[in-house]
């Protein structure tokens, strides 16, 4: 089978004949005398678009493109005709973005490789992002040095993709990456001045044609690093959403756009010193309930507004005065309760699950502390209390 996306990437629209067509799992397998279609494989999505019979109506929609036994399989939504002249049409769209994708994946990584000796051990082009595994850590200065230089590449250098295919005695003189010893026709890309890989992949013709590479995120993995980055299209429209959003931001927080971090942090410190009253108003609160209900035996309160943590602070502070056994509620009819109940000294594994049995809930905790929730109303929860 002539491999028509080996010698022009950018090629959209090709002349084939069909050769077979069968019944699949998916759909229709079929196969061509030539393709432009990339098969799935070295980490790249396979291409889309559709096959359309010569002069005839109707067209076959291409869902899946794969390699088996030395053959690409193409998975179509409706037979074609064995012997069938007919006109592949690339999704270029999904193709020229998986181009970009990956070329600019090849750069991130030759670059890594060339100045910190890091090697690819882990390769992903998602439907949102391109996540790439290095073997070694690399600090926060490195992954900033590696977006500036990868895009410094895109814009300055700008030489030309090359594609070859070496003998295996030129190979020999050839330093390249590769994740494993390889045998055959080895296919070398080459992005001058950034990487040199075996790959099988499509690319674009020249780094400019990436646009741009946005370097997202990096978290420990394994022994190294993982790094998630969109490149090209998917770059701009992520800054694209990340600005609107920030403007957003900006408008909220009556903020100019490059202030809104620090309007922010205000914000939050400002959001601390209010939970830091609200927290000194429920203790002043609870104290005057504790003291209200000194020596009550046990106790059923209700109170609106509280957190599970203010709800167990309530319970604990009545706990300590009223000898024995307190239940805290909060919440409201048709959006349930939160409770939290204590008794010192006490078992509480018994009367918990029986509690929740009745009132359709779930919590626990130590024996003499539980905090948990029910779907029940508020004179149900008394009627339960009464009954004990």
């Amino acid at each position: 089978m002539e491999k028509l996306y080996e010698q022009d990437p950018f090629l959209v629209k090709f002349e084939a004949n069909v050769i077979s067509c069968v019944k699949g799992k998916k759909g229709f397998d079929v196969i061509l005398d030539r393709t432009a279609f990339y098969p799935e494989g070295g980490g790249q999505p396979y291409d889309t678009g559709r096959l359309e019979p010569a002069g005839r109506e109707g067209k076959a929609k291409v869902l899946e493109v794969h390699s088996r036994d030395g053959e690409i399989v193409h998975t179509c939504s409706h037979p074609l005709e064995p012997g069938a002249a007919v006109t592949g049409v690339i999704d270029w769209d999904r193709r020229f973005d998986l181009m970009q994708q990956h070329s600019g994946e090849h750069i991130v990584s030759g670059l890594a490789h060339a100045l910190w000796g890091c090697e690819n051990v882990g390769f992903h082009l998602g439907t949102e992002v391109v996540t790439i595994d290095f073997d070694r850590p690399l600090t926060e200065q490195q992954f900033a040095t590696l977006e500036e230089t990868a895009n410094w590449h895109l814009w300055q250098v700008n030489l030309p993709v090359d594609i070859t295919y070496p003998s295996p005695e030129e190979l020999e003189h050839i330093r390249y990456r590769s994740k494993k010893a390889l045998t055959g026709q080895v296919r070398i890309v080459e992005f001058p001045g950034a990487d040199c890989c075996a790959c099988c992949g499509t690319h674009v013709r020249y780094p400019a044609q990436v646009g741009l590479v946005k370097l997202l995120s990096m978290e420990k993995f394994r022994e190294g690093v993982r790094i998630e980055l969109v490149c090209g299209g998917r770059a701009f429209r992520y800054l694209s959403r990340a600005a609107e959003q920030n403007s957003q931001v900006s408008n909220f927080l009556s903020a100019k756009v490059f202030e809104t971090a620090g309007a922010v942090a205000k914000l939050l410190a400002k959001n601390e010193e209010l939970k830091a009253r609200l927290t000194a108003l429920e203790e002043e609160r609870f104290a005057a309930l504790a003291e209200r209900y000194a020596g009550a035996g046990d106790v059923l309160l209700f109170e609106d507004g509280l957190s599970p943590d203010a709800l167990r602070r309530l319970c604990a502070a009545v706990l300590h005065t009223c000898g024995g056994r307190c239940a805290c509620f909060s919440g409201a009819d048709g959006w349930g309760y939160k409770y939290a109940a204590g008794q010192s000294g006490g078992d509480l594994r018994g009367f918990v699950k029986e509690l929740n049995q009745a009132l359709s809930g779930r919590g626990g905790g130590k024996p003499d502390f539980v905090q948990g929730s029910v779907q029940a109303k508020r004179w149900e929860i008394e009627a339960f209390f009464g009954a004990l």
